[in-house]
Formats: C-alpha cells, structure tokens, sequence
C-alpha cells in the first residue's frame, strides 16, 4: 500500500509502519539529496518504487528472476524505470554485485535469516556504504517465534527455538537463524557499524483478528508504532528493526 515517498508520508501498514517511520526520518536528514539505494532481497519493489518516486536512485538486487520481473513492471507503471535497476543474485554474492563506498542507503529486510554466512553479508553491506550511509536492517525475532508455538501448543518446538544457538525449532524450520536485539545488534557493530536505532515490527499486528485489523486500521497503526520502541514489545515482535550507521571519516572523509 506504499505510496510516493516524496511526499514523506506514504500509505503503509502496520505491518510496515516503523520501518517506514525510521527511513522517513532518514530522507529528511538528506533532505535535497539524491540518494543512491541498495535493496538486498528488495523483491517487488514495495520500498524501492516508493523511493524511487520520492526521487532517489534503487538497485535491487534479487535471486528470483520473477519478482524482478514484477518489480520492473511495477517500476515502469509508477514512471520510475529509469530510477530503477534490477540485479539478479543474492545476500551471500552482495560483495561482488555492489562497489565498495558505493551507497548512501542499504535496505536488508529478512534476507539474514535465509543466507548461508550473515556475517559476510553484513560485512558487504558495510564495505558497499559511503562513510555516512546507512542500514535498515529487518530480522525475524526468536521471541516471538517461541511465544507463537507455545501458545499454539508446540511445546517441543518453543523449546528448540529457546535453546537451539541459531533460533531454530528444528530440521523442517524455514528459517536458517533468528535474532534477538543484542545478537542483532553484535552482528552490526561488529563489522563497524554503530546502531542507532532498535524498533520491534509487527508487535501485535500479527496477534489480532483480521476483524479487528479491518475495522479500525488507523488505530492498530498507531498503537504498533506507539509499542515499537518500548520493552518489553519491542522485543517480542515478530521482526526486530535495526537501523545502523558507517561513522563518517573512517576514510578521512568528515
């Protein structure tokens, strides 16, 4: 339901309320610039066409050649196929698909807990940013994942997602690892990122009725971005939403 970023308030749900919340504010930090973006796993383009309507420059990269195809569809009815480049590959090829220093904004939304060395992929995603740039890194949370099994009475489950060091509940899992927000944010700085920013995402919009959603939207969007930034919400939202900065001047650059 996104739309035009320039007008710096698009349509979203709460589903995707508090990314869009901290990327805004990012845009009027660079207000006046051209930004150049990279979408690692950017799919359809549900934050790259926005973007690129509010001005900015979007490679997506991608491993499936279907969602490139939507997403270059999608780009060329909104006017923006020239703002927009599909890349087809994926987290764990990103050093090679991107120039070093090269982007002002990365997006990594639920691509870590799918690549086969997150640490690499982070360690790209900091190589590829300009002294300045930043991360809006999105990640499933293993709490969430522990209180949705147990309270769907997969007790086995809950507890391998407790004690399994990657988060996971077991071989048939479709996931490869989940974080918490200290393991999150461990995984940034230790590539030499500084966090500054820590939101919960979906803190309740996927515990509610579809009736309750549909009847007052407005309200739901409120209240989940109102519970985002608070403990103990934030950290048992279904996804946890890091957004992380390359300190200027690593490079001599100010």
């Amino acid at each position: 339901m996104e739309t035009s970023a320039r007008t710096g308030r698009p349509h979203v749900t709460a589903r995707t309320a508090a990314v869009w919340a901290v990327i805004r504010r990012e845009l009027d930090r660079q207000a006046g610039r051209e930004l150049t973006v990279l979408d690692v796993g950017g799919g359809t383009g549900g934050f790259a066409v926005p973007l690129a309507e509010g001005g900015h420059t979007v490679t997506v990269i991608d491993a499936s050649p279907d969602a490139l195809a939507a997403l270059t569809r999608r780009a060329a009815d909104a006017g923006v196929a020239d703002r927009v480049r599909a890349v087809q590959g994926d987290g764990d090829a990103l050093a090679s698909l991107v120039a070093p220093g090269s982007a002002d904004l990365i997006l990594c939304h639920s691509v870590l807990e799918v690549v086969d060395e997150p640490v690499k992929v982070v360690a790209a995603i900091a190589g590829a940013l300009c002294p300045g740039g930043a991360v809006s890194l999105l990640v499933a949370g293993r709490a969430a994942a522990v209180l949705g099994r147990a309270v769907n009475g997969h007790l086995k489950a809950a507890a391998s997602l407790v004690t399994d060091p990657a988060g996971r509940s077991g071989p048939r899992d479709t996931l490869l690892r989940r974080y918490d927000a200290a393991g999150a944010t461990e995984l940034l700085t230790d590539a030499g990122l500084e966090v500054e920013q820590t939101h919960g995402v979906r803190v309740i919009a996927d515990l509610l009725p579809a009736a309750v959603l549909e009847e007052d939207p407005q309200a739901v969007l409120e209240l989940e971005l109102e519970l985002s930034s608070r403990a103990p919400f934030r950290d048992v939202a279904s996804q946890l939403h890091l957004f992380a900065r390359r300190p200027a001047g690593r490079d001599g650059s100010s």
